[in-house]
């Protein structure tokens, strides 16, 4: 089922907290970690910034990401939001079974 890591920074606490909810409440995520004091520079509009962010680390799998990054821009309050995802090649095949199931797509 193409199990994936999508990486989504946030604002702040609040704001990581209510996308992480909707993703797993809409069951776009298995599961997804919300890591505070992440610290971000980055070049935008012509300038260096530096800001402090929160991650989020979203368990899925490939079917679901054009619906994880549709959600994310619906909710997020950043004009142009952190969406980026890598496959997961490996691991604890009982957690990749887990994963598939709980963030595959509703069959009809």
């Amino acid at each position: 089922m193409d199990p994936i890591l999508v990486l989504v920074t946030a604002r702040d606490a609040d704001e990581a907290a209510r996308l992480a909810r909707v993703l797993v409440d809409e069951r776009l995520a298995a599961c997804v970690n919300i890591v505070p004091g992440v610290r971000s520079l980055y070049r935008w509009q012509g300038r260096v910034e530096d800001a402090p962010e929160v991650l989020l680390l979203v368990k899925s799998v490939r079917p679901r990401l054009e619906a994880i990054v549709a959600r994310v821009r619906a909710l997020h309050s950043y004009s142009v939001p952190e969406v980026i995802a890598m496959p997961i090649t490996g691991g604890s095949e009982a957690y990749l079974a887990w994963l598939a199931a709980e963030a595959a797509p509703e069959e009809p």
